[in-house]
């Protein structure tokens, strides 16, 4: 199904993709013929491969939103220089706790009003839909505080990134990344019937993920087998780009395209975008769509993919094998998925089709034509549906799909991202939920495995989940059934937007007061890098990948997500309940130092002494160690609450996405590397003298001395860090770099 070329290609019309046999310089100049490199070069204030990117229009929801606006205000905003659209896709429910209460929206709406937003309210869309629906164009650029900002299918070049990111491009900077590689994907051949674009996307994310093959480069989607895929079916594959870690995606578009800002009003946002003839791609991904299978995602990675054919003929092993794993990594005992197994079958309890992912009109038809005239029983199973959008919705009501899917006893919610981050559809204890959405990592659902809590979730296309409805949750591929698809008419109906969203683009009023519950608060104030630096370690893990989930929650932390202080006390909560406590003790003699006390005695006289430590030269923080930390969310609070609690640095092996690292950055903490997991230990401390220094010379490494399991050197790498990068860091974080 899924070739991969780990070479240099050549693109020609006529004969595809060829292994490139093109001598440097002509390489160099056939890079520019790639959709990807004008795009990146003209969004650039800068010529040449260093790139400083200005975007079209940014977006962000109501998890990340405050926190962006409270930083840029906090640094001098005056007004939103380009669109920028806060969705409410995320907070919806608006529960109680924290600010789960409706804070946030006011807030947001009060800030829209202020500096010229553009306000989505809550249930009428999920933010991806809306950006696809309303903003993006052939040939634009936008960045987006949520890891799946991705419209490439419609021409866009999107990037989700951390707050920080998006705090730059409202205060008029710029996004500073090396020029990315880009790696073709080319497409041939047409889809059978049943599959749908989860199963495409599953299957090119369970191809690269492993190996990195094409981490921080840029996917461009190619091919005569894009003209055999509804536009739908294509942003279906392009919002789960993310999951490759690749930085962004771009499609060739065509008269499909087109129609799509036809039906949207905006045919002006449309151009044709294609390679041209010999151009240079720095690898390639080959998909055959004909010979693609129904796929599922096991926990607990969007990457642990197998054809469901495979997996229900080798189930027992492959569920024993799984659960064996998930409970390695989640560090628990009895996750234990093999009793799923029995009358000749896995049998799940849950299917969720939602979001930016499963919610799209095409999905949702779909699973109606399978599910007509059928019920998903009245046992266990149950299945919701989210359309992604209400014009969306309102179309499913007008052609019928509504009526069927209601009738066969599915439920039918509003725009809503809870299940893709955990804060809807929880299933119960020891269930298993099998979800068109975005990620299916540890906690994604919402259980608390620390607390004795433990689901789990499989990804599946809207197809397979609704054969598997009608099977009354017996896993089956929507390949191994008879079903008649229907084409469904769709019409962009924007009334329910003209009446209830608020454009406020250009319309700034700096008379309109912000309006702050009692759980927003500011951010507290961070300190600049000191000439010396001693660490203690809080926290060492040594899983493969941390996701961002793991670093800080993404379920009940919602309640704290615009309360620094608050949220900061959830941060490892399920992989190390004991950082905060250790972060915090560290963060107490800072505290003391900054206060004029003494505290270069006692346990840390001698090493005061071996280094010339004194409380005017030095800084003590926290730092933890993972092998490759911040895999998924872009939400920033996983490296902002840790520089909350103290933290000055990370220690990795890698990291598993650049905006992971740049968070980190952002927040003023050192995003240190080294070759081999070092021999530290949880307790020991870590002078680093001259460490201003170095980070102001741009030294590529500095040397440690580790106090306590083990007293050892270690050499610590800061790789490529830029001159702004530098001054953040050394500012204390980004804050402070704008305020000084």
């Amino acid at each position: 199904m899924v070739k991969l070329i780990r070479q240099g290609v050549v693109y020609s019309k006529d004969k595809g993709i060829e292994i490139s046999a093109l001598s440097p310089d002509v390489k160099e100049s056939a890079k520019k013929k790639t959709i990807a490199y004008p795009i990146l070069s003209s969004h650039s204030v800068t010529s040449g491969d260093e790139l400083k990117i200005k975007f079209d229009a940014m977006a962000s929801h109501d998890i990340t939103y405050v926190g962006i606006i409270q930083t840029a205000r906090a640094s001098g905003l005056k007004e939103f220089p380009i669109p920028y659209v806060l969705t409410n896709c995320h907070n919806s429910l608006c529960a109680v706790g924290g600010t789960i209460n409706e804070d946030d929206h006011v807030f947001g709406l009060s800030a829209a009003k202020k500096y010229g937003g553009i306000y989505v309210p809550a249930h009428q869309a999920v933010i991806h839909s809306y950006m696809r629906e309303m903003m993006a164009g052939c040939g634009k650029m936008i960045i987006g505080s949520d890891s799946h900002t991705r419209y490439g299918a419609l021409g866009t070049m999107a990037v989700g990134e951390g707050g920080p990111e998006l705090v730059k491009q409202l205060l008029g900077r710029t996004y500073d990344v090396k020029r990315p590689e880009v790696i073709a994907v080319y497409l041939t051949g047409k889809p059978k019937a049943g599959i749908g674009p989860h199963d495409v996307a599953l299957a090119l994310i369970g191809a690269t993920f492993k190996d990195g093959f094409v981490k921080n480069k840029v996917l461009e989607f190619i091919g005569d087998g894009i003209g055999n895929l509804p536009i739908e079916f294509r942003n279906g594959i392009d919002v789960m780009t993310t999951e490759t870690t690749c930085l962004s995606s771009i499609w060739m578009t065509d008269e499909e395209t087109k129609r799509y800002f036809e039906l949207h009003g905006r045919v002006e946002d449309y151009k044709p975008l294609s390679p041209e003839d010999g151009a240079y791609y720095d690898g390639a991904v080959i998909i055959d769509l004909s010979k693609m299978e129904s796929m599922i995602a096991l926990p607990i990675h969007p990457s642990n993919t197998y054809t469901i054919k495979e997996f229900n003929e080798n189930a027992q092993e492959i569920l024993a094998e799984v659960s064996k794993k998930a409970a390695k990594e989640l560090g628990v005992s009895g996750f234990d998925l093999t009793g799923k197994y029995h009358n000749g079958g896995v049998w799940a309890d849950q299917g969720v089709i939602a979001g930016c992912a499963g919610g799209i009109f095409d999905n949702v038809c779909a699973a109606g034509d399978i599910l007509r005239g059928k019920s998903t029983g009245c046992n266990a199973f149950s299945l919701s549906v989210y359309p992604a959008s209400q014009p969306a919705y309102l179309q499913l009501m007008r052609n019928g799909i509504c009526t069927d899917l209601m009738s066969c006893s599915a439920t039918l919610r509003t725009a809503f991202c809870g299940p893709c981050f955990g804060a809807g559809d929880v299933p119960a204890n020891n269930g298993l939920s099998l979800r068109h959405t975005t990620r299916n990592f540890a906690n994604r659902e919402g259980s608390k495995p620390g607390e004795g809590q433990i689901a789990s979730v499989a990804l599946m296309d809207a197809r397979s989940i609704a054969a598997t409805a009608a099977n009354g949750g017996k896993i089956t591929a929507a390949t191994e059934i008879d079903v008649q698809y229907n084409t469904y008419e769709y019409k962009f109906d924007d009334t329910v937007y003209k009446n209830r969203v608020y454009f406020g683009y250009g319309k700034a009023d700096p008379r309109q007061e912000l309006i702050l519950g009692p759980n927003i608060t500011d951010w507290p104030e961070m300190y600049p890098l000191s000439d010396n630096l001693l660490l203690k370690v809080a926290s060492y893990i040594t899983d493969p990948v941390t996701t961002t989930d793991e670093l800080i929650p993404s379920g009940e932390s919602s309640s704290y997500r615009s309360n620094p202080h608050r949220l900061s006390e959830l941060t490892l909560s399920r992989k190390d309940p004991k950082y905060v406590g250790n972060a915090k003790a560290i963060r107490t003699i800072e505290y003391d130092r900054r206060n004029g006390k003494k505290v270069f005695e006692g346990e840390l006289s001698d090493i005061a002494a071996k280094h010339s430590l004194t409380e005017e030269n030095c800084m003590l923080g926290s730092v933890i160690y993972a092998n490759k930390p911040g895999d998924g969310s872009a939400r920033e609070q996983a490296a902002s609450c840790q520089r909350v609690l103290g933290g000055s640095a990370n220690i990795a092996l890698e990291y598993a996405t650049k905006r992971y690292r740049s968070n980190v950055i952002n927040w003023g903490m050192i995003p240190f590397t080294v070759d081999t997991a070092p021999e530290i230990a949880v307790g020991d401390y870590i002078v680093i003298p001259n460490i201003k220094k170095a980070v102001l010379e741009d030294a590529p490494t500095v040397t440690a001395y580790v106090y306590g399991s083990n007293n050892a050197c270690i050499e610590l790498t800061m790789p490529s860090l830029t001159d702004d990068e530098r001054k953040i860091i050394l500012a204390g974080c980004l804050i402070n770099f704008y305020k000084y």
